[in-house]
């Protein structure tokens, strides 16, 4: 008798925790569908200012994105590991934009309470069923899940480490990997230059093979003070790898981007020269610099990709040599301003090209513009054979 008695006991229990699994499954289902209301029902009501931090909805929008998958995961685990890959991109994605703990409570707390509201209209689990009290409370406690992961992290594993190298306290890589196609949409829509420098310290491995990696730190760390005020407070300044630092310059031109990186190459070698105490050596630094600058017109996005890996040749010619090099990435499409300044002619004189058949237009999103090719052979077969171009 006692056997048998066991025997149910444990069966009930294993029904009951079948049960649940099956009500934080349909729980978790359910939020996961209702993902783009409940995110949007969250931004709307959250508010973008708090005192003197700022944030865009559509930032809003990727963070309520991933807060509520993370609530998913939570309901169905019944926890949620702070070492685990969603607490980590949280981490990065609070990181970027500096979120305080205070907004990012207030986010967490406003995404739980739509996430219930609609739960509640749930013809399964909704609050007209017997299951609503526990659907409720295991969303309430996904959250609280959620939040006390990203807190254990941020004790353990700070913040600024995801943003911030903490050799040079330059920004980190992934911030560059953030920035870049937005500073690029941004360059398209005002039809500005957008320049990309690499610095890369000569035989930093040979440095410190030779006087220690301690050298080899110092010029590191010396490096990023230097860098960090050499260049303007809204240019993105980043250690790209373990020996290049990569500056990212919005609004700036070849010509200004060359010049600034032969300023920066000379104010390397004039400033960052050590002595290796052991044997009263001076340590020579020299960095190799590549600047690779691009310009989109409206409607011809710029490739992002192609732009960085330009940018990560034009370094490794440059290392050949120990010098500055550079590229300029040319839209495939010309406007009708500077068509009419390549060719020396007025808008009539394009026109009249236009109707000769000389030259085919191209409708660019609101725009009219030329192929460059074109432009440049009516420019060379204008100039002659013996012109110099």
């Amino acid at each position: 008798m006692h056997q048998a008695g066991v025997d149910i006991n444990s069966e009930d229990s294993g029904v009951g925790q079948e049960i649940e699994v099956d009500l934080r499954r349909h729980v978790a289902h359910h939020l996961a569908d209702r993902r783009d209301l409940i995110v949007a029902a969250t931004v709307a009501t959250f508010p973008l200012s708090s005192g003197s931090r700022r944030l865009d909805a559509d930032y809003c929008v990727r963070l309520g994105n991933l807060v509520t998958l993370l609530l998913c995961d939570a309901v169905i685990e019944g926890r949620l590991d702070s070492r685990g890959a969603g607490t980590s991109e949280l981490s990065t994605v609070v990181a970027e934009r500096e979120v305080s703990p205070e907004q990012l409570f207030m986010f967490v707390h406003l995404a739980m309470t739509t996430g219930i509201d609609e739960l509640s209209l749930d013809q399964r689990v909704g609050a007209n069923t017997e299951p609503w009290p526990q659907a409720a409370q295991i969303v309430r406690r996904a959250a609280f899940d959620l939040l006390a992961a990203w807190t254990t992290r941020s004790v353990y594993m700070p913040l600024r480490s995801s943003i911030e190298d903490a050799l040079t306290t330059l920004h980190t890589r992934p911030v560059l990997d953030a920035v870049l196609p937005k500073e690029c949409c941004r360059a398209e829509r005002f039809e500005h230059w957008l320049s990309l420098m690499l610095i890369d310290i000569d035989d930093l491995s040979g440095i410190n093979r030779a006087h220690g990696y301690d050298v080899g730190d110092r010029i590191l760390e010396r490096m990023g003070i230097l860098l960090r005020t050499h260049f303007r407070q809204h240019d993105w300044v980043v250690r790209y790898a373990e020996d290049t630092i990569a500056v990212l310059l919005p609004e700036t031109t070849p010509a200004d981007a060359l010049t600034l990186a032969d300023r920066t190459r000379a104010m390397v070698e004039d400033r960052l020269t050590f002595r290796d105490y052991r044997t009263d050596q001076r340590v020579a630094v020299t960095v190799s610099v590549a600047v690779t600058s691009v310009r989109a017109l409206e409607g011809e996005p710029i490739d992002h990709a192609r732009f960085q890996a330009e940018a990560e040749a034009a370094l490794d010619r440059a290392k050949v040599g120990n010098r500055v090099e550079q590229v300029e990435l040319l839209p495939r499409l010309i406007s009708i301003e500077e068509a009419t300044e390549r060719l020396g002619t007025t808008r009539e004189g394009i026109e009249s090209l236009v109707a000769g058949g000389q030259l085919e237009p191209v409708t660019a999103g609101r725009h009219v513009r030329f192929e460059r090719a074109a432009i440049e052979a009516l420019s060379a077969a204008r100039r002659g054979p013996d012109s110099v171009s």
